[in-house]
């Protein structure tokens, strides 16, 4: 799913990039010039390496072991996947090394309102932002940054919280992840003794929900 949402570019960085497949899946396809790939543990590096090792003596790739976008300057597309929306905004937003990527492909695997809100309100145009599902669900946010003279987006309150792609096309794995939530918020409802400030609060958060499901999310 994400290899299918990479665009072409100049130089891109994958960073966290684990395994190395998406930054595979780009020098394979010819859709970058030159790749950056890193990530904190030695060990996924290393193994990054080994599965890049023919593009790395061609000159196309470089493995930089590290945090952030220290390692990597400057690159025009970047990935970041299987990081908290906290963690992927405290990248973008570090005052040393801290960027907004001419365009970007990002899987937060929670805090995903949070992240939409960083990126708007830096100056990011979100172009895809849904659910998918592959065992788990998962939320992907692309875009890239605005372009001169281009307004802000005016997104919601409800399409921070659940995005604005699963709000207007309603994915079927969106669907399924929110009546999975209800079910659990339901089920926390239903615990004998729970305190009143965390019933109330459940109870919004039901009616969110509900709302979402009923297609009138405000």
């Amino acid at each position: 799913m994400l290899c299918s949402l990479l665009e072409p570019a100049a130089v891109f960085a994958d960073v966290g990039c684990d395994h190395g497949y998406c930054t595979e899946y780009m020098l394979k396809n010819s859709l970058c010039s030159r790749a950056i790939f890193s990530d904190i543990s030695r060990g996924s590096l290393a193994k990054a390496e080994r599965l890049l090792s023919p593009y790395i003596r061609e000159g196309r790739a470089e493995g930089r072991l590290g945090d952030g976008l220290r390692c990597a300057p400057g690159a025009d597309e970047v990935l970041i996947a299987g990081m908290g929306g906290r963690e992927i905004v405290g990248i973008l937003s570090d005052e040393n090394y801290g960027y907004l990527p001419e365009k970007f492909l990002f899987q937060p695997m929670h805090d995903a309102e949070l992240l939409r809100r960083y990126l708007v309100g830096a100056g990011a145009f979100l172009e895809r932002d849904f659910t998918f599902r592959d065992g788990k669900f998962y939320d992907v946010v692309k875009g890239r940054r605005l372009r001169e003279g281009e307004p802000p987006q005016d997104y919601s309150s409800a399409e921070y919280a659940f995005g604005r792609e699963n709000l207007r096309e309603r994915p079927k794995a969106f669907l399924e992840r929110t009546e999975k939530q209800l079910r659990e918020v339901e089920g926390y409802l239903s615990v004998p003794g729970l305190g009143e400030r965390s019933r109330e609060e459940l109870l919004v958060r039901k009616k969110k929900l509900e709302g979402v499901l009923k297609n009138a999310a405000e």
